[in-house]
């Protein structure tokens, strides 16, 4: 994994988190048991859906969470005191954590992880872990949407000179995990299992006396996998022919032009000539990509509006950077201290929070779709629950007791050690493909999409009601 100058990774958390902790250690709460909810508010992109990732970064950095002899000494210079300081010596997460698999289609306003053990050990992992989960599940969800348009054309990630610092070392994960087919990330590529990809860039061309040259030298060095970049000069009079040039010398030779790669220009108009110029060469198995600023809405009207003869796309930074959304609002709530139910009031009802330890109920209709999400207290026998309701309009409720219904919490983390079986971002991809196929489409469309049905228990609405009146 990535280290950051030292093993430990104990400061990589928000002050205030320290603050709190020393604050609990000198208050005698340091021992009490609590339950945190992470969960967030909306779905990122106006979409209807979110893809949840970061989990096995998450579970496999926490060992590293601890504080080492210089970090001691830094707390030290920023004033907290010797016997809190003693504490944090021997620290670690020793506590449990349940989770919605890495790659599950979760939706707003539902408890995604639950995070138990002594409110020092909770309170302190808050900031990395939302760090991590809140990045992670941004990008998959965009690489999972650019995967629903795209279909089976293959996608390339390639985000790396335009991410967020090593941010991008997580990202290209993430973007796995959405679909995306490989990573020009070389590092990402040997840390998290991922192929990697990447031909050439303009700077190749141009440091040739000509374009010709320039490509078969390229192809002389790799020949098992030469794709020609053929905009730099001028894409249909010179980089298309010269392309055409090296894909029949290599035809002779008893190899195979890969591809042929756009970045720049009307990419539909340019694919849909350069497909009939290479077909008319004899080329017919040469594949088209295309690159520069894509995101699903082009990538949409390209395909599907535009008919346009692409095969495969290089995405950088509208999916490295998760752009146009900075951010996924993912909170981390305290729900309970000591069996007794906690919650958050606010004037904005949206941002009162539910009490009490909590497990997450998936109900599929007859035909096996996703149909409502349950969210019941953790004492609760899900097969004794009959009806569920709206978190805020309680006369709006729904009957699920005869609907197949699935447990989505599994233990990630007990008494502080990993639980989860490690998997590529691959395999992650497909149990989220397994998942999306059980999604209505009504929830995958990009404008106004369907929005999906999270209700509660009736005995959790009453533990709210009740901690509401009191």
């Amino acid at each position: 994994m990535i280290q950051f100058g030292t093993e430990k990774l104990g400061l990589y958390t928000d002050f205030y988190e320290l603050t709190m902790a020393q604050g609990y250690f000198y208050s005698n709460k340091k021992d009490q048991q609590v339950t945190f909810d992470y969960f967030f508010r909306e779905n990122p992109y106006n979409g209807g859906f979110t893809v949840f990732a970061g989990l096995q970064d998450l579970v496999e950095l926490l060992p590293d969470f601890t504080f080492g002899e210089s970090d001691i000494s830094f707390l030290k210079e920023q004033a907290f005191q010797p016997e809190f300081l003693e504490y944090l010596k021997n620290f670690r997460f020793r506590g449990n954590i349940a989770s919605v698999k890495e790659g599950e289609i979760v939706f707003p306003n539902e408890p995604l992880m639950s995070i138990k053990g002594n409110i020092i050990e909770c309170q302190l992992i808050e900031s990395f872990l939302l760090n991590i989960i809140n990045f992670e599940s941004l990008i998959a969800t965009k690489a999972f949407r650019i995967k629903l348009i795209s279909g089976k054309k293959l996608f390339a990630e390639f985000g790396l000179r335009r991410a967020h610092g090593f941010g991008a070392i997580h990202a290209s994960r993430a973007a796995a995990i959405g679909g995306a087919s490989s990573t020009s990330n070389v590092l990402a590529g040997k840390i998290f299992d991922i192929p990697v990809s990447g031909t050439m860039a303009h700077s190749w061309i141009q440091s040739f006396d000509n374009e010709l040259q320039a490509f078969r030298t390229f192809a002389e060095v790799h020949p098992s996998n030469t794709t020609l970049l053929v905009d730099t000069y001028n894409t249909l009079e010179s980089g298309v022919p010269n392309a055409i040039i090296i894909g029949n010398e290599m035809k002779e030779k008893g190899l195979k032009l890969n591809a042929i790669r756009l970045d720049s220009g009307d990419l539909a108009y340019l694919s849909k000539k350069a497909r009939k110029m290479l077909d008319n060469a004899g080329l017919n198995e040469v594949l088209i990509i295309a690159s520069n600023q894509l995101n699903e809405y082009v990538i949409k009207t390209l395909l599907r509006d535009q008919n346009a003869a692409i095969d495969g796309f290089g995405i950088g930074t509208e999916m490295i950077t998760g752009k146009s959304d900075a951010a996924l609002g993912g909170v981390y709530k305290l729900a309970e201290i000591e069996g007794q139910p906690k919650m958050k009031f606010s004037e904005n009802i949206e941002k009162t929070t539910l009490p009490g330890a909590k497990q997450l109920i998936r109900y599929y209709d007859k035909d096996g779709y996703f149909f409502r999400d349950g969210i019941l207290l953790e004492e609760e026998n899900p097969s004794e629950v009959e009806t569920i309701y709206h978190r805020v309009y309680h006369q709006k409720n729904t009957f699920i007791k005869h609907l197949k219904q699935q447990y989505l919490f599994e233990p990630a983390v007990y008494n502080g050690e990993s639980k989860l079986n490690k998997q590529t971002p691959a395999e992650i991809h497909s149990y989220l493909l397994s998942q999306s196929e059980k999604l209505p489409d009504e929830h995958k469309r990009f404008i106004s999409p369907h929005i999906y049905k999270v209700g509660i228990s009736n005995k959790l609405m009453k533990t709210r009601n009740a901690l509401t009146i009191s």
